[in-house]
């Protein structure tokens, strides 16, 4: 017997639903249909979201031939690398707080049946997967894809480094813009593995998007297709009423851990995994992040770290082909939202029409696919991409993406230059102020400081100098970019603005980072090495000489956001209990 449908019940409350619906784009046939909300981050405001209409409306369109009403919701985000550089930074992560607040209110405030979630990029994914948790209803992400790179294999992560070339001298005007404009010759996620390629890979992971869906080029047919397939899909949740709350559990999150570590993804899905989770009150702790890189092979040779472009992964087999590496690793009876096991999807991925495109759209110069996704038995690395450092200047913990860090500096003793913001420490890099044998460190930068901005262009100046990249570090309570290199630790939890060690820091005091020990400690005062006992007793003193700052946000989004935000170690969601 056939469900009576959440829509319906709600319907027949509010007598004005039926009349306000029919001053759109409904007909009178419409109204007792299943009705599906099109939550989408569709806008003008970079590449990753502005072709999401396109499949909105081949989603609407085959929900019609379904017989039911799908309706677009729009909320769009904001895009990082525009963000770059200025105060907008600061925003990108409270919008992903926003974007999954203003899905809760349209989702609830009108009666829908369930909710098909379009998001490319680096916040709106992860707000739509909190989202998908939070309201519990029949639900499926559908991800926009992957950018095209532009020649020769230019990715615009690359345009940071071109950029430090230019300040420094190094390339003209004329080559730098050359780069600039080529950088981005089509819409979807950037090309590298980022935040943006990585949580499409994350909602995959969990079970919330259909087999090979993250990643698919945003140029292939195949994108249209799995769109299609997806509102098939999401029609048989509604009525099966299958929802989040039976597809998703802690073994869940621990299988996307696990291909996080195998693709070497983002820092910033250690803030964004917790914030996910919490939707469900699953707790997941920094270590159990760090636990599992250490058990899982890293597989995935795509830049920043790797040689190749994101979309190669697609056609090299996309997240279902590491799936199949780690089978011995991962909770293959998870359920997900074709219904079915992650075991039995993988056994039946002939069944997903658009996954044919991996072979017969595939680029002509496309390497060999184990050059891509290397064997488990052969693997880049024994281990994966991440470690959890801690110590006294960050007992909490703190993040860096070891796979891109040179083994040279590993373990690395060097002597602070302290900076309050990142313009200043960006600065000196740029002048010269820094040599080799530096840490750079940024505070109050953090959630609570200035909304955990990133610290992309310090990285990348560094990162690009041929002298500084192996010889100096940067850490920082705030955040870096997905496509961060180099010796860059972020997350430093407690940040400044609380008063964690970080904010306690001199210049001249010296930092031993040690990634193999998992550590990260102050070791010296004046360039000298001290006892832990004297250390601790200086921190102690300093503790009580420093003063909180004056927050640099008192309204709006970020005002809300720097006085409700929890810890970047758990996760850096607003709570307001």
């Amino acid at each position: 017997m056939r469900i009576l449908l959440r829509s319906q019940k709600i319907r027949q409350s509010g007598p004005e639903i039926d009349a306000l619906r029919m001053g759109m784009d409904w007909e009178a046939e419409d109204l007792a249909k299943m009705q599906i909300v099109i939550a989408n981050t569709y806008g003008s405001g970079h590449p990753g979201s502005f072709h999401l209409d396109k499949y909105v409306e081949i989603l609407k369109e085959e929900l019609k031939e379904l017989d039911v009403m799908g309706s677009r919701m729009t909320t769009s985000d904001i895009c990082d690398g525009i963000a770059q550089g200025h105060d907008g930074m600061n925003y990108s992560l409270v919008s992903r707080e926003m974007i999954a607040n203003m899905v809760e209110i349209q989702a609830m405030a009108a009666p829908y049946d369930g909710i098909a979630f379009f998001s490319s990029c680096d916040k709106s994914v992860p707000a739509h997967l909190m989202a998908l948790l939070r309201l519990n209803l029949p639900s499926i992400h559908i991800p926009g894809g992957s950018m095209a790179p532009g020649p020769d294999n230019l990715t615009l992560e690359m345009i940071g480094s071109y950029s430090a070339q230019l300040e420094r001298g190094e390339i003209t005007e004329e080559e730098f813009k050359k780069y600039q404009y080529s950088a981005c010759p089509s819409c979807g996620a950037c090309q590298f593995m980022g935040t943006a390629s990585t949580m499409q890979i994350m909602g995959e992971a969990l079970g919330l998007s259909l087999p090979g869906a993250a990643l698919i080029p945003s140029t292939s047919i195949a994108l249209e297709e799995m769109t299609q397939e997806a509102g098939n899909y999401l029609v048989e949740l509604v009525n099966n009423n299958l929802k989040p709350a039976d597809i998703v559990t802690k073994k869940s999150f621990e299988n996307a851990i696990m291909i996080h570590a195998a693709i070497g993804g983002s820092t910033n899905a250690l803030l964004h995994i917790p914030a996910i989770a919490h939707e469900f009150d699953i707790e997941i702790e920094l270590e159990l992040f760090d636990k599992i890189h250490r058990q899982i092979p890293f597989l995935a040779n795509i830049k920043s770290g790797g040689e190749y472009p994101s979309r190669y992964f697609w056609y090299a087999g996309g997240v279902p082909q590491i799936m199949k590496e780690l089978k011995d690793y991962l909770h293959l009876d998870q359920l997900t939202v074709t219904g079915k096991t992650l075991a039995e999807n993988l056994a039946e991925l002939d069944k997903f029409s658009y996954l044919n495109y991996m072979t017969s759209d595939a680029p002509e110069q496309l390497p060999a696919k184990k050059k891509i996704i290397y064997p488990a038995g052969d693997p880049i690395n024994e281990q994966g991409s991440l470690a959890v450092l801690k110590g006294n200047l960050a007992p909490m913990g703190a993040v860096v993406k070891h796979s891109a860090v040179d083994p040279a500096v590993h373990q690395f003793i060097g002597q602070a230059k302290v900076y309050d913001q990142e313009e200043t420490a960006l600065e000196a890099v740029l002048n010269g102020e820094i040599k080799s044998g530096d840490v750079v460190v940024i505070r109050y930068e953090g959630p609570k400081g200035s909304g955990m901005p990133e610290m992309f262009y310090t990285s990348e100046a560094i990162a690009s100098d041929p002298v500084l990249n192996t010889s100096t570090a940067l850490i920082t309570d705030g955040r870096y970019s997905g496509a961060t290199r180099g010796p860059a630790i972020g997350h430093l939890s407690p940040e400044a603005v609380d008063g964690g060690p970080i904010a306690l820091i001199e210049d001249g005091d010296l930092i031993e980072i040690d990634i193999k020990a998992r550590s990260l400690n102050i070791i010296g005062i004046k360039g000298e090495k001290t006892s832990a006992e004297e250390i601790e007793q200086i921190l102690a003193a300093r503790k009580k000489l420093w003063s909180k700052p004056e927050p640099k946000f008192n309204k709006g989004a970020l005002g809300l956001f720097i006085r409700n935000a929890v810890p970047a170690a758990k996760g850096a969601y607003i709570a307001l209990d």
